[in-house]
């Protein structure tokens, strides 16, 4: 059950925020995660606008920026569900527009189905099968411009051990990109903050001309996550 209660910043100098009753067949924690849900800003503006989840407007603050997406690109999105970074890389390179000049191409692959966007073709398949990268390369037409991941690990409530794993998804997802970009594509990955990230970054450094962290404002203040840019791919395949 949730309460409306009174905040600082509405009407009078003060708005109205939801407080969640824990109910009896709902964890302390799942009843916390709802209330930062109800109240959480970007949740609300991603239903008046139309994204398909909050993390567009991560990508979109982090491209605004950057200008990583550009009309006429072939994107990959890793771990696309539900869906919302696709979304927003499909406006971008106009995925979603008639033939003609300036038509990108969006591709997701996730092990889950995701609800059909515009502009955007999904491959149900384990980005790690071994056929991965040529499939998505021929779903593509040719090598990809960008590969982006917004993917996070399942956690098990350990820090250390959440850690490790959201860096070997990482390094995983960089691997991949690896097979699938063409020379001066880029790849915009999730971190979270912490030690252990170094030899990743050492990779990325080697075969990519610029490296940088990336916090955007869309992401929750108290989240420990953050991104890495790698800029300028330096191909080494054959």
């Amino acid at each position: 059950m949730a309460k409306a209660t009174k905040g600082p910043g509405g009407p009078g100098g003060r708005e109205l925020k939801t407080r969640v009753k824990t109910a009896r067949k709902r964890t302390l924690s799942s009843t916390l995660w709802l209330q930062r849900q109800l109240n959480d800003p970007y949740v609300a503006r991603a239903k008046r606008e139309g994204w398909r989840s909050r993390a567009a407007f991560k990508l979109l603050e982090i491209d605004e920026k950057h200008h990583l997406l550009q009309p006429g690109q072939r994107i990959v999105d890793l771990g696309a569900a539900p869906g919302g970074w696709s979304q927003a890389a499909a406006k971008k390179v106009r995925s979603a527009e008639g033939k003609g000049q300036g038509k990108g191409k969006v591709v997701g692959i996730d092990l889950l189905d995701v609800e059909p966007i515009a502009g955007v073709d999904f491959a149900v398949q384990d980005f790690l099968a071994p056929e991965a990268p040529e499939r998505l390369k021929a779903m593509l037409g040719g090598e990809a411009d960008g590969v982006i991941s917004d993917m996070a690990a399942n956690t098990t409530g350990h820090k250390k051990t959440d850690h490790l794993r959201i860096i070997h998804l990482a390094e995983l997802a960089a691997a991949f990109a690896g097979e699938v970009l063409k020379p001066g594509g880029f790849f915009l990955c999730k971190l979270f903050q912490g030690g252990e990230t170094g030899e990743l970054v050492t990779q990325l450094k080697r075969d990519y001309a610029l490296v940088r962290h990336i916090k955007p404002g869309a992401s929750r203040a108290d989240s420990a996550e953050l991104y890495v840019l790698a800029t300028g791919f330096r191909a080494s395949r054959p």
